[in-house]
């Protein structure tokens, strides 16, 4: 650690800078913006895409929306909002540019607007609710699903009192060969440590380390027992990739595409007599390929015009990729760890903005597009590891996202220059110790996964709620697996392995210079 960084001058100059934490960064999208905080229906708060383990024939999306939502939030709890355009789009061609979108348009349904109940008068569904959402599914503006219910919110066990059962039955499948959807309020699978990292951008596990000390501390889930509402959709892989053909493996030249999703708003609402009334074109409030890019990458100035432009034009933003404020700002913070670099960081457009070499790059050159980007011929893992690409499983985050990847960690490790022996042994890149062990300590989220779509696990109750804050958060929580999927388990190890190694040999011939 060289001693040319100033203890007092980090004191009075960098304990200004990293006050920018406090707003936005790392709660992945959720509030991440100035404007889109005051309009949660309509924030995208993650984005999954992945190959999952009992469809590897398919490709499951999950877009959340609306997040932080207190269970026992009623009467009206947390509908989706029938004056937001939700959106899912595929770019399958590297242009930035989406090739497929998948729309979702929902209308609201008042049966008694003389209660004040959302339920009704007795126990969801033997006796219908009393509010009630239906949604339309367009494909590249061609409709493929319509008057799909929307399942209710997990009330209590007098209102829901069978709540798997209701929400099973809001999965939906689409004409043709289009496959399944799932609209409506789930557990967040976001986790993180966010009132500490809040606090000046402190990690708990390394709170001896911070140029403001605390006493040591095991990491928390401040997302824990809070719900989403989430869209998933999940589909053939031939329906998203360029040719319309299916994908024969990691090498295929339509394996790999880029995905995003947001919302827009009518350009003008009129409020009068207590109504809101939604004029005019569309317009885009929110977006989000990768991870903590809006929230950690993006100035506060720019963050909502961010949120309205499309992946095509986000070369205006580069050099927030290459000279990172998050990395100056670890520098000043945590005075003991070896030197983050600071500028010129190629690594971080190329992993973010084009894509790992080999593995899933979609555009090179000067170009950058924030995608979540997907090798779809990459077999899922049957053991999937927290820390994704970073501990050899590509799989995983930023070859897409999995509900368990550890993308708070991943990201922070990266920008701080401690990637890995794996990248670091295939591309070169620094790997700094202890910068490969830095983390919030929060690695695993509170309530399990489904083994089946919509995979994310169940909306928590109202009446009971569950544990807030829960500590610690290190515990891994698997989905419970159903006999077909036991029985194809050694299969899928297989081909896990046979992906990985065919990745590290075609990832290992291009390098990327990150001295």
């Amino acid at each position: 650690m060289s001693l040319k960084r100033s203890i007092a001058t980090a004191g009075a100059v960098g304990l200004f800078a990293i006050t920018s934490l406090g707003a936005s960064a790392f709660a992945s999208s959720h509030r991440e913006a100035p404007l889109i905080a005051k309009d949660p229906a309509a924030d995208n708060t993650d984005l999954y895409a992945f190959v999952p383990f009992d469809k590897p024939n398919t490709v499951t999306i999950i877009a959340n929306y609306t997040g932080f939502q207190e269970p026992a939030g009623g009467p009206n709890f947390y509908p989706f909002d029938p004056n937001v355009l939700y959106w899912i789009k595929i770019d399958n061609n590297g242009d930035g540019i989406a090739d497929v979108e998948y729309d979702f348009t929902f209308k609201t349904n008042v049966a008694n607007p003389g209660s004040f109940l959302y339920s009704g008068y007795g126990p969801i569904p033997a006796v219908p609710a009393n509010v009630t959402q239906k949604y339309t599914v367009t494909r590249n503006t061609v409709n493929i699903g319509s008057n799909l219910k929307v399942p209710a919110p997990n009330i209590g066990p007098r209102t829901t009192p069978n709540y798997s059962n209701i929400a099973r039955h809001g999965v939906h499948s689409l004409s043709d060969t289009n496959g399944q959807v799932f609209a409506g309020q789930r557990d967040d699978p976001f986790f993180a440590d966010l009132g500490s990292i809040f606090d000046l951008g402190g990690l708990r596990p390394f709170n001896q380390a911070h140029l403001i000390p605390l006493p040591t501390a095991k990491g928390q889930d401040d997302l824990s027992a809070f719900n989403v509402n989430s869209i998933a959709i999940q589909v053939p892989k031939s329906r998203l990739t360029k040719d319309g053909l299916a994908v024969s493996g990691p090498k295929a030249s339509n394996a790999v595409v880029g995905i995003w999703a947001g919302a827009s708003r009518h350009a003008t609402t009129v409020l009068a007599n207590g109504t809101a009334t939604a004029t005019g074109p569309w317009v885009q409030v929110s977006r989000l390929g990768n991870p903590l890019i809006n929230e950690v990458l993006i100035g506060l100035g720019q963050k909502d015009y961010w949120n309205s432009q499309e992946p095509v034009n986000d070369n205006q933003f580069k050099s927030r990729y290459t000279d990172p404020e998050l990395a100056a700002i670890i520098n000043v913070i945590y005075p003991s760890l070896p030197n983050t670099r600071e500028h010129n960081r190629s690594d971080l457009v190329l992993i973010l903005g084009q894509g790992v070499p080999g593995l899933n790059a979609t555009n090179g050159g000067s170009t950058l597009y924030d995608e979540l980007r997907l090798n779809m011929g990459v077999p899922p893992s049957a053991h999937p590891a927290r820390m994704a690409v970073m501990a050899g499983d590509v799989a995983g985050f930023p070859n897409g996202r999995r509900l368990g990847d550890d993308v708070v960690d991943i990201e922070l490790r990266a920008v701080a220059d401690g990637y890995g022996k794996f990248l670091h042994d295939n591309f070169g890149l620094p790997n700094h110790t202890p910068n490969n062990l830095i983390g919030d300590g929060c690695n695993h989220n509170d309530r399990p996964w489904l083994d089946t779509f919509p995979y994310e696990g169940k909306a928590w109750q109202g009446y009971t709620g569950g544990h807030y804050r829960s500590s610690p958060c290190t515990v891994q929580v698997h989905p419970e697996r159903t006999a077909t999927s036991h029985a194809s388990s050694a299969a899928m190890s297989s081909l896990s392995r046979l992906a990985i190694q065919q990745s590290y040999r075609f990832i290992g011939f291009d390098r990327m210079n990150a001295a």
